[in-house]
């Protein structure tokens, strides 16, 4: 794949500023840590407050929504973790030259796609061609 670095001018060969990238990849995983902890934290106390209380989900009129809130907030908390994972994983792109480019087709990403998906890998054409 090219280098970020080329110094050609040409706007194909360096699809994105890294400064700029870096800045707004630090700001967003900045925020998902603090959701992370806010999750974290939210997620101890219903299960320390359950503890509290012999709660039988069967027959407690509570219970299944706390078990649902407990659930809910479990999978808030793993998508907040998978998306720190991907932040960390487009920060390592950044590092390595590969940022911007798509991992499919190897073309750049456009600027637009990036700018809505920071975190994205492949261009529009690969990512419609092969969804997840």
């Amino acid at each position: 794949m090219p280098c970020m670095s080329d110094s050609s001018g040409d706007a194909a060969s360096s699809p994105a500023e890294p400064g700029a990238v870096r800045e707004r990849l630090a700001a967003e995983r900045a925020g998902t840590s603090e959701r992370i902890a806010a999750l974290s934290r939210e997620f101890d106390a219903i299960v320390a407050s359950n503890a509290l209380v012999a709660v039988d989900d069967e027959h407690d009129p509570e219970g299944s929504s706390t078990a649902f809130e407990r659930a809910h907030v479990a999978a808030l908390l793993a998508q907040a973790r998978d998306h720190l994972t991907t932040l960390d994983e487009a920060l390592e792109r950044l590092d390595s030259g590969d940022y911007g480019w798509c991992a499919v087709c190897g073309e750049p990403i456009p600027a637009e796609r990036l700018e809505a998906r920071p975190t994205a890998t492949t261009c529009l054409r690969c990512a419609t061609a092969h969804p997840r």
